[in-house]
Order: structure tokens, then sequence, then C-alpha cells
């Protein structure tokens, strides 16, 4: 016998050995709900792994905040796709980058870095606690629901759905979440992915769809709510619903990667470390709200971590108070949306949002087009084109969308040919007047005819950004719990006021007003309400800590601010308005 058949032979009576002891140590369990879940656990881990003849090696980056850091091939292919690299090109602090020189960074690193923690979390559960029966399917879907829970982010984070589509679409309840599941399905077919996720083991026609599950963990799902209405996964897994976007108490790796990566770039110093509670998360039966003597597993913590929750709820406030909100951030993200409203009409962006073949092309570099805008006879051709496809438009709409399309065409047919001629005509200026500065001004106004007038005023409060020629911010006041619009019209009331006392005429619309919304992450109420810990020596055991120190008075904050763009003469005048304003309504309160 050759020692290469003694050698297979060795490793065959091991592993049969080695099943022995384990069916052995499996028979003999006093413990049956416990020992024998962990034992059948690894072992259908095990069989999962090898069970894929499938590459499995993993490329590894090297990330500014987390060092390298190993990525499955399937988030790979994810990542090298036009949907995904759309992140590069948008900001992840939106308007911060015009404040904070250091904050460069986009959703594109930071997904990155979501993906990699939520890796970092479930796999950690899934060691330490096998008889939660986390499979390797659990694990890949909730690193792709991280690497893609930002997808649906338009220009500038969350100025977009927070500003933007509020002011062009009044009542319309849209997110950046649901828009990110729907470029994740837009991907996924465009890029041909889904047979290759099937051949990574994920279902799409079970009871337990991987599909819906992903989106489930986009989107967020309350795992403390009464009743269980998810779909992806069944009531024993509701614990996995709490990694990349957690409903119950708000601790999650989407927010640990931003307030490290944010920090980092920012050069703010933070004293919560997110690799402690890694190491010290555990999965255990928590109440279930409004249901008696009813439990569902939840992450919690080990006791003597709840000092470093507490700073990862500060961190945040810290964050929001010196950069997120800060007060120059605020009035340019002010401007932008108003350049964004004005440009609407002639860009097309907000309808963008419900074909994510147009959405793929927003981007920061919107203001770029709105700089500089171009008459694109494709695009039209191509609107009308979606637009016919459309199963559900009515026999006489095909000519609606024809005659729309002739007459964009037409139109700007006729403002090229206006510019063209336009530039003809001053070109004999030039033998008059050979100076660059003449050449310009010609183009300028050939520029202008190409210009809707409303673009034209976007490119105005883009161009005011640019040349840092903002509003003046006079202070701020806090709310204290009331009526914003009371707040406001309270204002205008002592600007009219001031103008009869004194003598003055400062103009009521001179005024930009905000108002800064400012929490620890649940609005008013206290955070470390919602998040259970547990004792080294009971581990099952949990239990609220209410007997915390150094609490803040309060957990929620308005602040309404006041900015002023009117003539600088009359600054030091509004200035004297505001002051005055401010010890009247402390006063008063």
């Amino acid at each position: 016998m050759d020692n290469r058949k003694r050698e297979k032979m060795s490793d065959e009576e091991t592993f049969d050995n080695t099943v022995k002891k384990i069916k052995t140590l499996f028979d003999q369990s006093t413990d049956p709900t416990v020992r024998k879940k962990k034992i059948n656990g690894e072992l259908e881990n095990i069989a999962e792994k090898y069970s894929l003849e499938l590459p499995t090696d993993v490329k590894v980056v090297n990330d500014s905040v987390h060092g390298h850091i190993e990525l499955h091939p399937l988030l790979v292919k994810i990542i090298d796709t036009p949907q995904f690299q759309r992140l590069r090109h948008i900001k992840q602090l939106g308007a911060g980058y015009w404040v904070f020189p250091g904050a460069s960074h986009n959703r594109f690193e930071h997904s990155i870095g979501v993906a990699h923690l939520a890796g970092c979390l479930v796999k950690s559960l899934q060691e330490k606690q096998p008889e939660l029966q986390i499979n390797n399917r659990d694990v890949l879907c909730v690193q792709i629901a991280g690497l893609c829970h930002d997808l649906g982010h338009g220009p500038f984070s969350h100025l977009f759905d927070m500003k933007f589509i509020p002011a062009v679409k009044p009542g319309l309840k849209w997110k950046h979440e649901k828009a990110s599941f729907e470029m994740f399905k837009h991907l996924l077919e465009e890029n041909g992915l889904q047979q290759l996720m099937e051949e990574y083991g994920l279902k799409f026609d079970s009871n337990e769809n991987d599909l819906s599950f992903i989106g489930e963990l986009i989107k967020g799902v309350d795992a403390s709510k009464k009743g269980w209405t998810a779909e992806g996964r069944t009531e024993d897994k509701a614990f996995l619903y709490e990694i990349v976007s957690n409903e119950r108490n708000k601790i999650d790796v989407d927010k640990w990667d931003y307030f490290a990566r944010d920090c980092h770039h920012l050069g703010i110093s933070k004293s919560f470390d997110h690799q402690r509670l890694l190491k010290f998360a555990r999965v255990c039966e928590v109440e279930i709200k409004d249901e008696a003597e009813k439990t569902r597993r939840s992450i919690c913590y080990r006791d003597k971590e709840a000092d470093n929750i507490f700073d990862m709820f500060r961190t945040r406030y810290t964050l929001h108070r010196q950069a997120y909100q800060h007060k120059t951030v605020n009035i340019i993200e002010t401007m932008i949306t108003e350049a964004l409203v004005k440009a609407d009409g002639h860009l097309q962006i907000s309808e963008a949002i419900n074909d994510m073949e147009e959405y793929i092309k927003l981007t920061d570099h919107i203001l770029e087009k709105i700089l500089y805008p171009e008459y694109d006879h494709k695009k039209i051709l191509e609107t009308a084109q979606r637009d016919l496809k459309d199963d559900k438009r009515k026999p006489d709409e095909d000519k609606i969308i024809l005659e729309t399309a002739a007459e964009k065409l037409r139109t700007g047919a006729e403002k090229l040919q206006k510019a063209a001629e336009q530039i003809q005509k001053d070109v004999k200026k030039l033998e008059k007047d050979r100076k660059p500065e003449t050449a310009r001004e010609i183009l300028q106004a050939a520029q202008k005819i190409l210009q809707e007038e409303d673009l034209q005023h976007a490119r105005e409060k883009v161009m005011q950004i640019l040349k840092r020629d903002l509003p003046k911010f006079l202070g701020e006041a806090k709310l204290e719990k009331r009526d914003i619009s009371e707040i406001k019209r309270d204002w205008r009331a002592a600007v009219n006021t001031w103008n009869e006392e004194k003598k003055q005429d400062l103009n009521v619309d001179d005024f930009v007003v905000d108002v800064v919304r400012i929490d620890h992450g649940m609005k008013d109420k206290n955070p470390m309400d919602n998040v259970y810990f547990y004792r080294k020596r009971d581990l099952d055991k949990v239990f609220l800590i209410t007997d915390q120190m150094f609490l803040p008075k309060d957990f929620y904050e308005e602040l309404f601010r006041v900015y002023y763009k009117g003539p600088g003469e009359k600054l030091k005048e509004a200035q004297k308005c505001f002051d005055e304003w401010k010890i009247l309504k402390n006063t008063t309160q």
C-alpha cells in the first residue's frame, strides 16, 4: 500500500472517529435544548460550507478606518457594477464637505465598511452561539444588505430625501431606503447577478425568500413590536433584523461605521469603541412590547458596556451639533436645495426617483449640470421611448407622448439656432475690439439664450455658493417645544415691530430662517431605555439599566436659526433686531 492510499485511509478513519465522538457527545447531552442545538448548528454550517463548489477566494481591501478587510466574491461582483460605483460620486456628509475640507469621503467606502461590520457581528454570533442556527445564507444576506443599504441615496445624501423631495413633492412619503431596495433589484437585473446569488446558495422561491429578507434588512423591521410581519425570516431569527438597521434601539453597524468614519475625516475625537461592542454582543430572549410573558430573540450587551453604549449615543449628538447641523453647513444645504428646486422643471430631477435607469445618473455632479446646462436631444428621445414602453398607458396617450417629444426637440433646436445666430452677429464686434473679454461676453450672451429663467436662477444660487456669498448667521434660539409655524410668525412680526419702533426698513424677506432638530437617536426618548444587558454569571437573564448617571436634561432639542442675506450696510441693524427678539423671547417664556 503506497503512502498516498495510507494517508487517504488515515483521513477517512480520523473523520469516522470524529463523527463517532460527536454522536456520543450528542447522545450524552443532559440539556437537549442547548447542547444538541449547538452541535446541530455547527454541523449544518460545515455541511453548507463544503456543499458549494464555487470560488471562495476573498478580496482584501485596505480601509482607512477598519484596516484590511475581506470581501466575499459575491460582494465584489455587486461592487463592480455601475449602480454601486455611482456611490463614489455622492458625499457621505453632503454639504459638509463645503465646510470641513477633510470630509471628502463618499457613500462608496461607507457602504463597504458597513458590509464588513455586518459580517463581523453576524459571524461572531454564529460562532459564539451555534444554537441560534445562523447559516451561511443568513450571513451572506446580512452582508449584502449592509453593502447595499445606501444605494438609494440621492445627490448630497440626506439633503435629497429630507429637503429637496419634500419641497417639490409635498406629502410624498419617500425615503432613500425604499430607493435602495429598488436600485438593488435593478442592479441584479441589469448585471444578471441573480443566478450567481443562487449558485452561492441564496434562495428566491422558498418560504424564506432571500431577496425579501435583504429588502427588509435594508428598509428596517422593528423586531420589538407585537406580532411578526417579516417575510424573509421566521420569528426565531428576529435578531438578524437588528444588525444593519436596528429599529428597536438604533444600535447597528451602519452607525458604528459612520460614527467612526465621520469622526476620522472630520477630525472630531470620540470615546465610543464599536470593537468592544462586537466582542460583548449576545442574543438573548427579550420581552415583546404589549405581549405579556412572550419573548423574542434580541441582541444584548454585557452590563459593563453601558457607558460605552451611552458614549455611542452621545457621539451621535456631538456629530450633529458640531458637524451635520453646523450653521454654515445648514445654510449651504438650504441654498443647494433652492438651486435644485429651481432646476427641477428643466432637468426633471425629482422624476428620476420613479425610474432607476434615470436615478443612477443623479449624483453630486448635478451642480455641474446646473452650471453648464446643455440641450440634450438624446434624453428627450429616451424619455419618450421609455414612456411608450409603459403597458399601463392609455391608447390616446401615444400621440401626446410623441407630440411632447417633438415640441421639446423643436424648442431646443430653435434655441440652438438663436444662439448660433447671436454668436455670428456678435463676432463682428471682434473686428473693432480684439480683447479676450469681448469674446467671453459674446459666448455668455449665447449661453443665456439656452438657459431657462428658473435654471438661470439656480445657476446664480450655485455661483453664490462657489464664491462663498452666503447669508450671514445672526444666531439661534431654542424652540422650547413651541410650534415652528408660530415661531416663524413671531419672527416676522418682530421684524415689522422693529421697523416701526426704530424707524428702519429691514425687509423681512431678506432673512432666512431654519429649524434644526438634534437628538440622541430616538427623538425625545432616552435610547438607553431600550437597550438590554446581561451579566457575566447569568448569560440568559436580561435587564435594563435604570440608574444611569450624568444623563442630559433633555434628549431632544429644536433650534431656530436666523440668517441675513440683505444689503451689507444693514447687517448690523439686522443683528440688533435678532438679539433684541431673542432677549424678549427668553424673558417672556
